[in-house]
């Protein structure tokens, strides 16, 4: 016994046993301030596959966090998740695989989708369909005819929420087809990432039958925005001015960010903001301390006593303030979720209910168990033999790993 339980240790295997999280257990309420909420759209028929990526311990409607950490804050959203932007580790959520409507934080699809396709340096020309936004919604300023620097799209993209800008990008990311084209990449996008219960009707994230998200969908995306130079770049900036339009008697005119985790939260990198009447305030955000990387995404928030971004500061505290190893799941790597099955040929989901790991750790934890099998089974089978022969005056040996009595 005192061999296995060494060789046990040597696995970084505790001789008692892992405990894992139990599926059927009861679910934990989120913590959360009172909110008057309006009717919710009716979400798409509950998938298991989907709500088990990333780990069964994410399949819950309520709050999910490490064994022995601190009560999260109370927040007012729906839904909320943190996780680590580099490790990939998820440290903790309520209902992270909950249906929501995703406002403009889904323009952080449309930056996935369109950045690696789309030349910064190139000259574009906004058309009648680009500037045919539903009136009073947030815009760049974008004018029929105007002839703009496609990284001064990207900035009214990204920090003044221009769905102008999104319309402009997704028709110029969709090829052929136009507007229609982006969203279908962007949906083929979410999807190469993991975000199975992402579908965007909309490239701005204005309301559209049909169209959602989840938060931990949302981890998932901003970790692909995040992992752009450019995306970090335009995230970080404060100010940028939008060039005059002679032809047009348009005056340049400067734009700001609007999201005020830059300016008030020590060590943000960025994120964004979303609201419209039916998906209420959203929000995703990350911040760097100490080395360490962490992004907050939340779903349906009312702002009664705190505003989207200051309810992802709460969030980031926590996750902060939590231990490095901490997990209770993990975001999965783009493409991990496409990979086939074998036999049938249907798309597995990727269930890890450990810390974070990759996909070549999952294998490799795999690899060493069957090791330890084989190693266990090797003991018994000596000990029996050499109970069995221990009369004969002869000893055994060894040769190339066989037994002979000689």
């Amino acid at each position: 016994m005192l061999t296995v339980a060494l060789l046990l240790a040597s696995f970084g295997v505790p001789a008692t046993g892992v405990a894992a999280p139990d599926p059927g257990s009861a679910t934990v309420p989120c913590p959360s301030v009172p909110a008057t909420r309006p009717p919710r759209p009716t979400p798409p028929r509950v998938d298991p596959v989907s709500r088990t990526v990333g780990g069964t311990g994410l399949a819950t409607p309520g709050l999910v966090a490490p064994a022995g950490a601190t009560r999260p804050p109370a927040v007012s959203a729906t839904s909320w998740l943190v996780a680590d932007l580099d490790t990939g580790a998820v440290l903790g959520g309520c209902g992270p695989h909950e249906y929501a409507t995703p406002a403009s934080v889904q323009k952080l699809l449309l930056a996935a989708t369109m950045l690696p396709r789309l030349d910064p340096g190139q000259l574009v020309t906004a058309t009648h369909g680009d500037v045919d936004i539903e009136p009073g919604s947030s815009a760049m300023g974008l004018v029929e005819g105007g002839h703009y620097p496609l990284e001064s799209v990207w900035l009214g993209l990204l920090l003044t929420s221009g769905n102008d800008a999104a319309n402009l990008l997704a028709r110029l990311g969709g090829g052929p087809d136009g507007l229609p084209g982006g969203v279908r990449a962007m949906n083929e996008q979410a999807r190469r990432l993991g975000a199975l219960q992402t579908h965007a009707v909309t490239p701005s994230g204005l309301d559209g039958p049909g169209q959602f998200t989840s938060a931990y969908d949302l981890a998932l995306i901003a970790r692909a925005c995040f992992a752009d130079a450019r995306f970090r770049r335009y995230e970080l900036t404060e100010r940028a001015r939008v060039p005059a339009q002679p032809a047009l008697r348009r005056k340049g005119y400067e734009i700001q960010n609007d999201n005020q985790l830059i300016q008030r939260y020590p060590g943000a990198l960025g994120g964004k903001t979303g609201f419209t009447d039916l998906a209420r305030h959203t929000y995703v955000g990350a911040a760097e301390r100490g080395g360490r990387r962490l992004v907050v995404t939340l779903l349906g928030a009312e702002v009664d006593r705190q505003r989207g971004w200051q309810q992802g500061a709460t969030l980031l505290d926590w996750g902060f303030a939590l231990p490095r190893d901490a997990s209770v799941g993990r975001l999965v790597a783009p493409g991990e979720t496409l990979t086939p099955s074998p036999t049938t040929g249907a798309t597995l989901p990727v269930v890890d209910t450990g810390r974070a790991a990759t996909h070549s750790d999952g294998l490799a934890r795999v690899g060493r168990w069957w090791t330890l099998l084989v190693v266990a089974v090797g003991l018994v089978g000596t000990g029996l033999l050499t109970s069995l022969f221990s009369r004969r005056r002869r000893p055994l040996r060894a040769t190339g790993g066989d037994a002979d009595p000689g």
